[in-house]
């Protein structure tokens, strides 16, 4: 499962090299990750861009992670 990348993705890197902040929202939804792309789109393209991807990187990271079910188990200890 490492390393794979799903349909979706593919989808989100041809919509992120258009439109940046429509992948931020589709991604991260309307908070702190779409003002910052906002900016740096408006700034200029290329940043924005970059951010969109590295959204999508870590997009596929995240699923990947607990995919794998390296993510841990939580404990409690009774006071």
């Amino acid at each position: 499962m490492a390393g794979s990348i799903e349909a979706e993705d593919v989808i989100l890197i041809l919509f992120a090299l258009f439109f940046p902040p429509g992948t931020a929202l589709l991604i991260s939804g309307c908070g702190s990750d779409l003002v910052i792309n906002l900016i740096l789109t408006f700034l200029f393209w290329f940043p924005g861009t970059l951010h969109a991807f590295w959204l999508i990187y870590q997009k596929i990271r995240n699923r990947q992670h607990w995919l794998s079910g390296r993510h841990g188990q939580l404990t409690f200890a009774k006071i």
